[in-house]
């Protein structure tokens, strides 16, 4: 499923050998508050957040839920997700049908805040413990929406780390030709803060946006 798929640092519990089992075991997860491997324990209690299924065509992957996010417990429920729709060209009730649409970020739980506001980048003890195992239940994708850098670097492979968000949305179209059979897509993040960049890419609009939506619509059919 990646380029640069992170070996986890140790195996998920054996119930988690099911993707049910697995999902139980996400949302139970408190490794990053409890035991945490990688910087400062969470400051608060997680609410790990993801939709998934075995028959989902479509993945959206991103960063990690934000504030509304870790209130309303369910991905994208907030300005961003808004826009997001409008990019994907569906209303909230096919985003939110787990039967066709997986959304997944690089960290469940919402990571807490910097002092000016901003989100904390995901916590890496997601990806680390579970991802691998998550998407080895995911046979039926045949899209990636790939929102991010941190969601790139992992589904792209280092060369998208090295070379930015913004290069990588450019290259869009190298992305998504070099695998007919799982199509990928990378987005900049449908935040208000990349309104002036989209602004400045009125290709993304012209070019990008109707292969997304036209992918999206025959994959939802």
């Amino acid at each position: 499923m990646s380029a640069s798929t992170i070996v986890p640092i140790e195996s998920p519990p054996s119930h988690a050998n099911t993707l049910d089992g697995l999902v139980r075991s996400i949302r139970a997860c408190r490794v990053c508050r409890d035991n945490p491997r990688h910087g400062k324990p969470l400051a608060h209690e997680p609410r790990p957040i993801l939709q998934i299924s075995k028959t989902a065509r479509i993945c959206v992957v991103g960063q990690a839920p934000g504030t509304r996010v870790h209130k309303s417990g369910r991905p994208f429920d907030d300005p961003s997700g808004v826009r997001l729709r409008q990019w994907l060209g569906i209303d909230e009730t096919a985003f939110y049908d787990s039967s066709k649409i997986a959304i997944i970020g690089m960290g469940f739980c919402f990571p807490g805040l910097t002092p000016d506001g901003s989100d904390l980048p995901p916590r890496r003890e997601c990806a680390e413990i579970w991802r691998a195992a998550l998407f080895a239940h995911l046979q039926n994708v045949k899209l990636f929406v790939i929102i991010g850098g941190y969601a790139q670097r992992w589904h792209l492979g280092r060369e998208a780390a090295r070379q930015g968000v913004n290069q990588t949305v450019q290259q869009w179209r190298d992305v998504y030709d070099a695998d007919p059979s799982l199509r990928r897509i990378p987005l900049p993040h449908p935040s208000w803060r990349n309104n002036k960049w989209l602004e400045s890419n009125t290709w993304f609009d012209t070019d990008l946006l109707p292969v997304l939506r036209a992918d999206v619509r025959r994959l939802l059919k």
